[in-house]
């Protein structure tokens, strides 16, 4: 018998690069390390910047070096609770596959590391408030197999 009645091994965190997924990743983090787990920190990139990459009105280019610059921030974070990190990028959106919006793209990506929890931020993941709880944390929330803690 375990003194923890919850195994994790791995916890994933979306992120957009705003000040509500920073807060996520310190979640994640401290979960992480109260679970002697590692840590995915998945970078969503938001309908706006997968319409502007597909049409060239956005420099795919720039986007990358923005969220590499915000993914040294999240293994700064990482590191301070001594969690191990592995990262990824994903587009929240597609222009061709009408299903694939954030909480599928999360889920998704839970799936195929085999997360055990996900921390994930109410607001932003691009977009309006409200909306981001539509496209992201709620379906998370309702169709995730793993638990998960919404910050």
């Amino acid at each position: 018998m375990t003194d923890q009645p919850l195994a994790v091994d791995t916890v994933l965190v979306p992120v957009d690069g705003s000040d509500e997924s920073v807060e996520a990743v310190e979640y994640a983090a401290a979960v992480a390390e109260k679970y002697d787990a590692s840590a995915h920190a998945m970078y969503v990139f938001g309908e706006d910047i997968v319409r502007g990459i597909e049409t060239g009105a956005v420099a795919e280019d720039d986007v990358l070096s923005e969220t590499e610059a915000f993914m040294e921030t999240v293994q700064a974070i990482a590191d301070e609770y001594d969690v191990d990190l592995s990262t990824s990028n994903a587009y929240g959106f597609s222009t061709t596959r009408k299903t694939q919006h954030p909480g599928s793209a999360i889920l998704d990506t839970a799936e195929d590391l085999d997360a055990d929890f996900i921390v994930v931020p109410r607001e932003p993941l691009s977009g309006e408030p409200g909306e981001v709880l539509e496209k992201a944390a709620e379906y998370v929330l309702l169709y995730a197999s793993q638990p998960v803690l919404s910050v």
